[in-house]
């Protein structure tokens, strides 16, 4: 254009916000005001909106004062801009002074102030703004609504803010407007009502596909990853389409229930509606694949690494750590560095994990340091779990103990519980029952403390300690977690507590075990009893080792799958060192690869082998 107007000028800096171009809009602003190019309100408004992002916060700054000398700052529709760009960047007293000082009020304004708090967190900030804006005598509109209802997260949040809310939308005529709908069934589902939820959804005269989805992560959040998928099946026979959303949601209930079957169907859906690019859709199915304990369909669907965001990265150091793959975890991390890609503290906690499953301590506490050093990373709490369980399980127990005492944050029940477990793996009793003690201070009811305790005791050979723990269990009416091993054989789920006999295969599993047992040990097998915790002869101990509930799974895997098939077990507690051992030899017996999943790792036993180089 030879000449380029005013017009033209706003308008290409509106194409390069939508297109989230931020520094190219404000290129053209500074183009125009180094050739004395006349600017307005929308011109500012633009540039603000570039801003938005956190990286841009000193242009944003340096706009506003612009703003004030060209007398703008007056117009409503540039202080709400201005309201939005601080409250997105996080810098919440730099907005709500800006609203302090502007003439006129409006809805917009408001909305811009409490989205801000809600979009950091600060419920109790948002709620204040919203009772503000009431004694102005503003109206609220629906985006308020949304906003405050967003602000709800906790059922504490629901008792104090969320009913009144939803009283007040009764009264006020809210409760018709379908994105007020769609809020009410999100923030009932995300403070643990789903029975409202439910009710307030199954009321809904026409239910859109983001109606279902809320639906659909109310349950996924509260682990009920088999409603999520009654859902899905239930959106498809009533003509919802699926969309990314949908479909993230689907896999990640498949990935947390390792569901493989039903994620791979999903998975094929997804494909063929045309979601196979998606990068939600993706990153969920590489999820899946890894939590189902498919590498090489991860390794399939991943993008190259040019086009791969920080949460493929971290999806695929994840997987790698969980199925023992440390080299590769920390190979993947070192090329994510090299590609340009900040970690974040998720990825510190895969790669921390790795280093946790393959023994790598001075690694593992290399890489903690380098998190806040290197990255500006602060550590959390799930750091500092890898950290005390990787100095733990090492038998580095007197400097877990200083760790802990040092930590950037306060321990909580999974440090204490994390040491105690070391303790029993390395037979500290002491120690074991001060981590017991601390465990019991945050929450008197908890049955692992008591368990862990009193098998640090069994360890040790303090069988009347035992006893006394055991009493004090049933004297405060508390019951230990049975431990529970299952496998999924087409669309039947058989499932295995310690000795169970209510099997309809029973007699040909424990055949099938006697059987195992004598192949086994003319291997070469021995019996470590020291895993069978309790007071009895070894004849007595290596019987009861038997009848653990991941031997049984494992005889009717045997049983029910063709030979040279992969059988999958999954097991709800650690695999004992015993049973670990068993594997080994009856995956070299037997020439079957077998993939059993506890809830810390993926082991996959082949030729006698065991992909956890037998560290777990």
């Amino acid at each position: 254009m030879q000449e380029r107007d005013l017009i033209s000028w706003n308008s290409m800096m509106v194409s390069y916000v939508q297109d989230a171009k931020s520094l190219d809009a404000l290129e053209i602003l500074a183009e125009m005001i180094s050739t004395g190019k006349e600017v307005n309100y929308i011109t500012f408004t633009c540039a603000l909106a570039a801003c938005s992002n956190p990286k841009f916060l000193i242009e944003g700054k340096i706009l506003h004062a612009l703003i004030v000398v060209s007398g703008l700052f007056e117009w409503p529709i540039v202080g709400n801009a201005l309201v939005t760009m601080y409250a997105k960047a996080g810098m919440m007293t730099e907005a709500e002074r800006v609203l302090q000082t502007m003439s006129r009020h409006e809805v917009v304004t408001w909305n811009a102030l409490i989205g801000g708090h809600v979009e950091n967190g600060q419920t109790d900030e948002a709620m204040k703004a919203f009772q503000l804006m009431r004694k102005e005598g503003i109206s609220a509109d629906y985006i308020t609504i949304t906003s405050v209802l967003g602000a709800c997260v906790t059922p504490n949040d629901l008792r104090k803010y969320g009913t009144p809310i939803h009283a007040h939308i009764v009264l006020t005529g809210f409760e018709s407007d379908k994105y007020v709908q769609n809020s009410l069934i999100t923030m009932y589902g995300k403070c643990a009502d789903l029975a409202s939820s439910k009710y307030i959804f199954d009321r809904l005269a026409h239910k859109n596909s983001i109606s279902w989805n809320a639906c659909l992560a109310g349950n996924s959040n509260h682990g009920h990853g088999e409603e999520v998928l009654k859902l899905i099946v239930t959106m498809r026979s009533d003509g919802v389409e699926l969309d990314q959303f949908s479909f993230s949601e689907g896999l990640a209930a498949t990935a947390k229930l390792a569901m493989l079957e039903e994620g791979q169907q999903l998975h094929g859906l997804a494909v063929k509606l045309g979601f196979e690019a998606d990068s939600f859709v993706a990153n969920a199915a590489m999820d899946m694949y890894g939590k189902c304990g498919e590498m090489d369909d991860v390794l399939r669907i991943l993008s190259p690494p040019v086009n791969r965001s920080r949460l493929s990265w971290n999806i695929l150091i994840s997987a790698f750590a969980r199925h023992g793959y440390f080299q590769e975890a920390r190979e993947t991390f070192d090329e994510m560095l090299k590609m340009g890609i900040t970690p974040d503290h998720v990825t510190f906690v895969s790669l921390l994990s790795a280093c946790n499953h393959g023994g790598l301590v001075d690694e593992g506490l290399a890489y903690y340091f380098s998190m806040s050093k290197d990255f500006g990373i602060l550590p959390g709490i799930e750091h500092c779990v890898c950290i005390i369980d990787l100095l733990g399980r090492s038998g580095r127990l007197d400097q877990a103990e200083t760790f802990i005492a040092q930590m950037p944050v306060p321990p909580n029940d999974l440090i204490w519980r994390s040491l105690l477990a070391a303790s029993k793996l390395h037979g500290n009793l002491d120690l074991g029952r001060k981590a017991a003690e601390r465990l019991l201070e945050l929450d008197p009811s908890d049955d692992s403390a008591y368990v862990l305790y009193s098998n640090v005791c069994a360890t040790t050979g303090r069988w009347e300690d035992v006893e006394n723990v055991r009493k004090q269990m049933g004297s405060n009416n508390i019951k230990k977690q049975p431990a529970c091993s299952w496998v999924k054989l087409k669309n039947r789920v058989s499932s295995f507590g310690i000795g169970d006999r209510t099997h309809p295969e029973t007699k040909e599993i424990y055949t099938k075990l006697g059987e195992l047992k004598k192949m086994i040990k003319e291997a070469g097998y021995v019996p470590d009893t020291s895993y069978a915790l309790q007071d009895t002869d070894e004849e007595q101990k290596e019987h009861n080792l038997w009848n653990h509930s991941e031997r049984l799974a494992l005889a009717f895997g045997l049983i029910n799958t063709p030979q040279g098939t992969t059988i999958r077990i999954f097991k709800n507690l650690r695999v004992c060192c015993d049973c670990h051992s068993v594997y080994k030899f009856v995956s070299e017996i037997t020439r079957r690869k077998i993939i059993l999943r506890d809830p810390y790792r993926f082991h996959h036993f082949s030729r006698g082998k065991c992909s956890c180089c037998d560290y777990w």
